[in-house]
């Protein structure tokens, strides 16, 4: 993806909040998951919803889809442009073995926010091994 005509916006204290990708006569925020935020706006506005958007969705849990095995409750442990990183969430308890996997940035089809999955049940089928 190239990307060399984005323009990077950080916060007041240099966290990276995301890009705004030139478009026509405007710009698109795109977030730090590669993710398209809006449609064209301009430049003021693409800021705004960049900011106002922040970085506290990275720390939600996220659904992995596994081709060679079940579901997989998440959290994001790292993501750039060369890539995401994932470790399994045991739904907020610590002291479990340490799984991750690498995935490809943008953010991937495989890779959901636990709140857009919908209705999952119980949800026991999350901390399944």
């Amino acid at each position: 993806m190239d990307r060399s005509d984005w323009i990077e916006h950080r916060r007041g204290d240099g966290e990276r909040l995301g890009w705004m990708r030139p478009e026509g006569d405007g710009f698109v925020p795109v977030d730090l998951l590669g993710r398209d935020r809006a449609g064209v706006l301009d430049w003021l506005a693409a800021e705004e919803l960049l900011d106002a958007l922040g970085i506290g969705y990275l720390a939600e849990p996220f659904l992995l889809e596994r081709p060679d095995a079940g579901p997989l409750r998440v959290r994001i442990a790292e993501v750039s442009p060369h890539g995401i990183r994932v470790v399994r969430d045991y739904g907020g308890a610590i002291g479990g073995p340490i799984e991750e996997h690498r995935l490809a940035w943008p953010l991937p089809e495989g890779l959901r926010p636990l709140a857009e999955v919908g209705d999952a049940g119980d949800g026991d089928w999350l901390f399944d091994a």
